[in-house]
């Protein structure tokens, strides 16, 4: 074989193993971070709807708030009313429970039950 024919395919042989030491590199870094990232943002999530109800803007009493959690954040207690709250942040969307909830809730398929514990 030609000298200039092995130096062609140990220069060809060298960008493939380099492209593939990337790939593997991008899947051990990379995609991780990007894990990390989203979970802090989910972190960051949770901690700031804590404090939503005690932000200035928040338009009701917080004294009048109570944390649910999941699958809504909470409930707001007001006297003429009762108003069921989620909080999002930064462009968050519900999810298809809380979708279908809010569905409920406008349809106006809320209920109260009185359930007696009997000894």
């Amino acid at each position: 074989m030609d000298i200039f024919m092995l130096f062609w395919i140990f220069i060809i042989g060298i960008l493939i193993g380099f492209l593939m030491g990337v790939a593997i590199i991008y899947r051990k870094v990379a995609i991780p971070i990007k894990k990390q990232k989203k979970s802090m943002a989910v972190l960051y999530g949770k901690i700031t709807e804590q404090f939503a109800p005690f932000m200035k803007q928040y338009p009701y009493n917080a004294k009048k708030f109570r944390f649910i959690g999941s699958p809504i954040d909470g409930i707001q207690f007001e006297d003429d009313k009762i108003i069921f709250v989620e909080f999002k942040s930064a462009g968050g969307k519900l999810n298809e429970e809380q979708k279908k909830i809010k569905k409920l809730v406008e349809d106006k398929k809320v209920e109260w039950i009185t359930f007696e514990i009997k000894e």
